[in-house]
């Protein structure tokens, strides 16, 4: 009589090489995949120019820490102050507006002041910014 030979059974089948898959896809798809909220329009961020010439003429707007306003080195009242850009927008639709801000300023103070001269007509509003040390 003759007995069959038990085939050898081989061992399990190695897990890694699926791991290695599964991770492979995972890194693909969020490397392809958006994962942020895109918008309904075309938005194009700001830019920033480090080091290059301020542009010259225009008018220059200070705000102190503690918002304290100042037009071309004179302090000034906010409504005075926009009563002056108004004169100069009037005079030079083009006119550059350069706003200088201390970096403890608050926004509450910023930024009302550029919208009210953005509906003025100003065209072009730089604000001007002093890099934080590393």
């Amino acid at each position: 009589m003759k007995l069959a030979r038990r085939r050898r059974r081989d061992g399990p089948e190695p897990i890694i090489a699926l791991i290695d898959v599964v991770f492979f896809l995972l890194v693909f798809s969020m490397l392809v995949g958006r994962m942020d909220a895109t918008a309904p329009f075309a938005v194009t961020p700001a830019t920033s120019a480090t080091g290059s010439e301020m542009p010259g003429g225009g008018e220059t707007i200070a705000i102190a820490a503690d918002g304290t306003l100042a037009l071309n080195g004179q302090a000034a009242e906010r409504e005075a102050l926009v009563a002056q850009i108004e004169t100069a927008l009037t005079a030079d639709p083009d006119r550059l507006i350069r706003v200088n801000s201390h970096r403890e300023a608050n926004l509450r103070d910023l930024l009302p002041l550029i919208a009210r001269i953005e509906a003025l007509g100003a065209r072009d509003i730089v604000l001007v910014v002093t890099p934080g040390t590393p």
